[in-house]
């Protein structure tokens, strides 16, 4: 049986020619579906790893290679839809041994935005980043693993040498800026919103 989302009930997509199927962070599912029913890029299939990772790097080139390995038959052209994400280098890698594309940049930060753009800011060693789904996810994915939902004081310890929040906004959401704007508050920081569009997620998803 196929969902709505084009897997069988297994996590795999039916065997055709010509489909893609895009591994990707769970933190960019939403972008990327968004970016299929914008585009009618109906040729594609996602399969979303664990969004959490991103705090567990250590367990993303393990997980892709695993997915690459099941999927390698059932596929014409298989995306890695990450970019180095904290694994060292050791994604890429993978990615060149499995025959693989991922997109290229330190983290999605820098894909979002360009990654020559995101260059240029090299030097904001003082800005701490949010993305759509970090300003929606901001407490399960920060405030909380951090214990700073149970020690406040210790905002300071972890954030104490950054300076502004910048937000990449992928999507025209008003409620998001403001979400972000109270975020860059409660953490005492200034506040910058940087509309970013998809960036080369867009572009790169393109090409295939």
């Amino acid at each position: 049986m196929i969902s709505d989302s084009g897997l069988t009930r297994d996590g795999l997509a039916p065997t055709g020619a010509g489909r893609c199927l895009v591994i990707a962070c769970g933190a960019l599912a939403h972008e990327i579906v968004a970016l299929k029913r914008l585009n009618g890029w109906d040729h594609i299939d996602l399969q979303c790893l664990p969004a959490i990772w991103h705090n567990h790097p250590e367990r993303i080139v393990p997980g892709v290679r695993a997915a690459v390995d099941r999927a390698r038959d059932r596929y014409a052209t298989i995306f890695v839809a990450y970019a180095d994400c904290g694994t060292g280098g050791q994604l890429r890698a993978a990615c060149d041994e499995l025959g693989v594309r991922m997109i290229p940049g330190p983290h999605c930060y820098s894909f979002f935005e360009g990654t020559e753009r995101f260059a240029a800011h090299a030097d904001e060693i003082t800005a701490f980043y949010l993305t759509d789904f970090l300003t929606r996810q901001f407490d399960a994915f920060v405030w909380k693993p951090l214990g700073l939902d149970r020690h406040p004081q210790l905002l300071d310890m972890y954030f104490g040498h950054y300076e502004t929040l910048v937000y990449l906004s992928q999507t025209e959401a008003p409620e998001l800026v403001e979400a972000a704007r109270a975020i860059a508050t409660r953490m005492g920081l200034a506040f910058e919103h940087r509309p970013t569009g998809y960036g080369e997620l867009a572009t790169e998803l393109a090409r295939i």
